[in-house]
């Protein structure tokens, strides 16, 4: 595990607008991403991750334009994902301000790309994002889904990790859609898998509702922590979060609002 817990907000974009749903469903629009992005650098965010739900569904690139006016807003690190689908688009996207690039459905249709995106790159360059439900079907009880969650796979999540780590992933941002949006907490027993698995920093997302939900997934076993709702509602600040695991006794960056 890290040293120091990372706080992150999501960015879910589509057409240019920040967006959030419960399960993956049902957006609605919560904002522009350029001033959420300043207002959760101003209150102390420790990185912003800006993902184009519907890129991949589109059969689309991510939205160059926006990534570019979001970084030019905020000095932390920024990670893009949605309709990366080659390390040419990677190119792309790092040349107008991105600094670690999420991949998803892509690499589940040709693995290989992985390799190259870390080859080229490096692996601090790569997050493996996962879209994961709970499923039967699976020998650890969790499969992963494409295309923002619309398409079940019939890949094991935790083999799948493995398989992407090896293949050069720096991180794992593991999103559990049966969480996703519900308040609830996050899936800690799907957190605790993968850290076992994971021999690089695990991202923990979907289910917060509450300051007191993340302190959990880092003792799950989560480097860092990652919400959307609950910042774009208003409901907490990224200073709520880190004041909530400093009292828990995880270490974290400054507190700043």
């Amino acid at each position: 595990m890290s040293l120091v817990c990372r706080v992150i907000p999501c960015l879910d974009v589509a057409a240019g607008r920040v967006v959030k749903g419960v399960n993956f469903q049902n957006l609605r629009d919560m904002g522009d991403p350029v001033e959420l992005a300043r207002e959760y650098f101003r209150q102390g965010a420790d990185e912003i991750t800006f993902l184009d739900v519907t890129a991949t569904v589109d059969e689309r690139a991510t939205t160059y334009d926006v990534v570019r006016r979001t970084a030019e807003e905020v000095f932390i690190p920024l990670t893009v994902g949605g309709g990366v689908r080659s390390a040419d688009d990677v190119a792309r996207l790092l040349a107008v301000g991105a600094d670690k690039i999420g991949v998803n459905s892509a690499a589940i249709a040709r693995p290989p790309l992985l390799d190259e995106i870390a080859d080229r790159f490096g692996a601090q360059v790569l997050v493996l994002s996962l879209d994961v439900k709970r499923s039967p079907e699976t020998v650890s009880g969790f499969v992963v889904t494409t295309h923002g969650g619309r398409t079940e796979t019939e890949l094991d999540a935790l083999e799948w990790a493995r398989e992407a780590i090896e293949r050069g992933a720096g991180e794992l941002l593991v999103n559990s859609i049966d969480a996703d949006g519900t308040k609830e907490g996050f899936d800690l027993e799907l957190v605790s898998l993968m850290r076992e698995v994971s021999s690089v920093p695990v991202i923990a997302s979907g289910g917060a509702g509450r300051a007191e939900d993340f302190g959990p997934a880092i003792e799950a076993g989560a480097d860092a922590v990652l919400a959307a709702s609950v910042f774009h509602s208003g409901q907490l600040t990224v200073g709520d979060v880190k004041r909530s695991l400093l009292a828990d006794g995880i270490p974290v960056r400054e507190v700043t609002a």
